[in-house]
């Protein structure tokens, strides 16, 4: 092969290249929007279906389908039905048992309270038991300590038995001592 040859060869190519490549370049975005607008319609087709679909589901439209189509309208509907009550059971039952477990742990949480509450009573019982023993030990005392603070009150306001000797008092006392010992059932003072 001579030098012109191999030029010229490359230069056939580099021509090819320009001129029909472009072409195929140029063809490809054009196929690239047929495509596209074939899968347009088509989208467009599924979405006008599912429209007439949803109006026959609802009622809507009914006139035109055959026997055949209500009867496959009727059976979608019917197992659609079937679905929504099985979804709707479903979820009552998972309602039902996360209650049944709320119902559970709150009788629990009573049986604790309700213990906790009959050991306080148990407690305050003792504790109240106690008080009233104690009260009754301080009455009993009160009452001995009143008897013998009266003891001493009616001694101290006796005036026989202050110190020292009052001759006005006693000569007094031996009057009223002998007008009232002819009382039946008197007794003098100092006698109790």
């Amino acid at each position: 092969m001579l030098w012109g040859e191999c030029s010229m060869l490359k230069t056939l190519e580099r021509y090819e290249k320009c001129s029909y490549g472009s072409t195929v370049e140029d063809d490809r975005p054009s196929k690239e929007l047929e495509s596209s607008y074939r899968e347009y319609l088509k989208l467009k087709a599924r979405y006008e279906s599912l429209q007439r679909t949803q109006r026959n589901l609802l009622g809507e439209d009914l006139g035109p389908l055959s026997v055949k189509e209500l009867d496959q309208l009727e059976r979608q509907l019917e197992s659609s039905l079937k679905l929504i009550r099985s979804t709707r059971t479903q979820c009552m039952l998972d309602q039902l048992a996360e209650l049944q477990s709320k119902e559970h742990a709150l009788l629990d949480a009573n049986k604790a309270l309700r213990e906790e509450l009959d050991r306080i009573l148990v407690k305050e019982s003792q504790l109240r038991q106690s008080w009233d023993a104690n009260n009754e030990q301080n009455a009993a005392y009160g009452q001995q300590h009143a008897q013998s603070q009266g003891l001493y009150q009616a001694l101290e306001c006796h005036p026989n038995l202050q110190i020292g000797y009052n001759t006005e008092t006693t000569d007094q006392m031996a009057v009223a001592t002998s007008s009232h010992a002819q009382v039946p059932g008197f007794l003098p003072g100092w006698m109790l």
